[in-house]
């Protein structure tokens, strides 16, 4: 009975198809790759045979790799004076998860998600990684069904106006602590989680990072890299400020 009911929300939540190409701005000529894109392994687990029931695994692969592409393309001649490691920073802003999960919840892409019933109740639509990895098979799908530049359309569409944010090209804290104990002479820092509590849809983890010679800092956040990145702050500040 709770599955029927928790099916029945599902269908009144979900979009149709067609609203999403509207959104992306381009007409499938095979719709099965946008499908695909869109549905979770809960569906497909047991029935792979059936090429009917294909899920979004193969394509974030792919869609990976083509962001990365238009990404690292943009960059390079946008930034013409920037070193490596500007571009490099500039580049993982961009495509970490948390980029990909804001660019998916500002697309409401969650309504077009199709997955298992269990997996919808548990918040599975509001999973970042769930988010970031249909981001990418989506990508992938506007580059099988018509080519690169229909992909980098999106991509502009989406990343482009983030390029020029402030902390674009801001060196992450974890960085910038392991360079700052390199320079120092010290070992490298390490990183435990101490607790994770919470649903698997809403986690929170604290973690600590231990330094040579330095009491640990703690650091909180919804997934490990945040919480680690709060530690990292932390520490890096304690260790500046001395």
């Amino acid at each position: 009975m709770e599955q029927n009911i928790h099916s029945v929300e599902r269908m009144k939540r979900q979009r149709p198809i067609q609203e999403l190409m509207t959104i992306l701005d381009h007409e499938f000529k095979d719709i099965s790759l946008l499908e695909a894109a869109l549905t979770h392994s809960s569906l497909t687990k047991g029935r792979r045979q059936n090429k009917a029931q294909t899920d979004y695994e193969r394509l974030e692969f792919l869609g990976d790799r083509v962001l990365g592409l238009a990404i690292s393309d943009e960059l390079f001649r946008r930034f013409d004076t920037a070193d490596a490691g500007q571009l490099s920073r500039r580049y993982n802003a961009q495509v970490r998860r948390e980029t990909l999960a804001e660019i998916a919840e500002e697309m409401g892409l969650d309504a077009f998600i199709r997955m298992a019933d269990d997996l919808v109740a548990n918040g599975g639509l509001e999973n970042p990684a769930i988010l970031e990895d249909v981001t990418e098979a989506v990508i992938a799908a506007l580059y099988l069904d018509g080519g690169f530049s229909v992909a980098r359309s999106f991509i502009k569409s989406r990343w482009w106006q983030r390029f020029e944010r402030e902390d674009a090209s801001q060196k992450d804290a974890k960085s910038a602590l392991q360079e700052w104990l390199a320079k120092n002479g010290k070992i490298l820092p390490v990183y435990t989680v101490v607790e994770e509590t919470g649903p698997d849809h809403s986690p929170h983890f604290t973690v600590e990072v231990g330094a040579e010679g330095r009491a640990p800092s703690v650091g909180h956040g919804s997934s490990k890299r945040t919480a680690e990145q709060e530690a990292a702050r932390k520490m890096l500040k304690d260790l500046q400020g001395d």
